[in-house]
């Protein structure tokens, strides 16, 4: 039985579709009739499970300018507090995005993190209140980290915040915990990817899943960027059976180029005919650059003209331009670009080598952008990437699987054009940055204990009391488990 996800922002401007979640809580997408009749009897009442929601109606228009009334007190507005380790692309991008589309009427939202990144100015620019935190890393380090928790805990308890929203993992820890010694009212975390993979130590990753073990009792919900990281994230105990659903990482559609601009690849110095190949992240352990540059090398073997492509910055970088030298790719790094997403809509083939992965970015922009994609079948990419309709997949750490892959869409570019434009419909229809604020809003607003808001009825009802409509019972509205503190 599908349980409607109600929510009141259209999806991608199209007020038919509505957000279904299945029986195993991954998201399909439904007309809203059809959504309507899986959550009702034949009498128009709600089915087994579902609740009774209180709506709340809209003020009416004010009958006198408000300029001549005398001064009125503000409206109190709930304080939320994101904290993120690195505010930048990724986490850091989806952070932003949800500060930037938060109801500023109802929420004053706030974001924390290490400094450094390009985010930063523009999310102060929007006027989002921002706080810096010095010592906060993505390593562990005792010292640093005990300061990182001092200073937090006297930010929330001094602001006091209604409800803490945590991304990324030492973010995550720090802030949950900082929120639950002050005892926040609501204290939820966003799983982006998993601190613990398969490609570290026995000992290390013990130690990362003992301590998301550690601080999951005071977390009253749980968002994942993508249906097989909520399943994982409860499979591992990281996240209670009943307590995480789907709020998909959107990225700006608007800034994605569609068609491609021709001029990119004169500004790269790429002539319009030569194959490109090519991927945006960081040059780090996690996006295994060095297999990237191998399974380039196994391209131009058979189709020689091929060019390669690497967008981004990282500690790999003089690594991996070592081995392409070494084995004669013929590759350009460009560094950070704050024109990725053009850059990658000029790619024929976009790559994901990565060992891990949420989700990508870059991925989703790429797909929004009607590229053809092959990346690695890791955590995420698999809920967004499906062979022969938006790409093809490898397994991580071979460069082999990657590279035959690539060939197969390089030799093939009309069904490649298709699967593209395959992937830019689904993109452009799941990572709506609207569609993702107006579902982590949702969760805020039931976890305080808000109604929904309601058209103002056109007279007030006979007996006094607001009338409460039956309505299905999303698979996000289950009792959150009692926060422990």
């Amino acid at each position: 039985m599908h349980r409607t996800h109600r929510c009141s922002r259209p999806i991608a401007g199209d007020a038919a579709l509505r957000l279904v979640v299945s029986a195993d809580r991954s998201p399909i997408y439904a007309p809203r009739e059809l959504a309507a009749r899986q959550t009702t009897s034949g009498h128009g009442r709600p089915v087994s499970g579902s609740g009774v929601t209180a709506s709340w109606p809209e003020a009416p228009p004010p009958v006198v300018p408000l300029a001549t009334l005398p001064p009125q007190p503000a409206r109190v507005r709930v304080k939320v507090l994101h904290v993120v380790t690195r505010f930048i692309d990724g986490a850091g991008g989806n952070t932003l995005l949800c500060a930037l589309g938060a109801d500023r009427a109802r929420y004053d939202v706030w974001v924390a993190g290490s400094p450094g990144g390009h985010l930063w100015e523009r999310a102060e620019h929007h006027g989002v209140t921002t706080v810096k935190v010095a010592r906060l890393r993505e390593v562990v380090s005792p010292v640093n980290d005990l300061l990182v928790l001092f200073a937090l805990v006297r930010l929330i308890r001094r602001e006091r915040f209604s409800v803490v929203h945590t991304h990324s993992a030492k973010a995550g820890f720090l802030g949950r915990l900082a929120a639950w010694l002050c005892r926040t009212p609501v204290i939820i975390h966003t799983i982006h990817s998993f601190p613990a993979h398969d490609f570290m130590s026995r000992r290390r990753r013990r130690f990362y899943l003992a301590l998301e073990r550690l601080i999951r009792p005071v977390t009253d919900w749980f968002f994942a960027v993508a249906p097989t990281i909520a399943r994982e994230a409860v499979e591992m105990r990281l996240a209670p059976a009943g307590a995480i659903s789907v709020a998909p990482s959107a990225v700006e559609l608007d800034n994605i180029p569609n068609p491609p601009d021709p001029g990119v690849r004169g500004q790269l110095g790429i002539a319009a005919d030569v194959p490109l190949v090519g991927t945006v992240g960081r040059l780090d352990f996690q996006k295994a650059p060095l297999d990237f540059v191998r399974m380039a090398a196994l391209v131009a073997t058979s189709h020689p003209g091929t060019h390669f492509v690497w967008v981004g910055e990282g500690k790999f970088r003089d690594e991996a331009r070592a081995e392409a030298r070494r084995l004669g790719v013929d590759m350009t790094f460009t560094g950070f670009r704050p024109d990725a997403p053009s850059i990658a809509a000029c790619f024929d083939v976009y790559v994901v080598s990565s060992l891990y992965e949420g989700l990508g970015r870059g991925l989703i922009e790429a797909l929004a952008s009607g590229r053809p994609v092959v990346a690695t079948a890791v955590n995420g990419v698999v809920d967004i990437v499906e062979p022969g309709s938006t790409g093809l997949l490898a397994p991580p750490a071979q460069p082999e699987a990657l590279a035959h892959s690539v060939v197969w869409l390089l030799e093939h570019p009309e069904t490649a054009r298709r699967m593209g434009e395959a992937g830019r419909s689904r993109a452009r229809a799941l990572f709506e940055p609207t569609f993702m604020c107006a579902l982590i809003e949702e969760t805020y607003a039931r976890l305080l204990g808000l109604p929904e808001t309601a058209p103002a009825p056109s007279h007030p009802p006979s007996n006094g009391i607001l009338e409460h409509r039956p309505e299905p019972t999303s698979a996000e509205t289950r009792t959150p488990p009692k926060a422990r503190r």
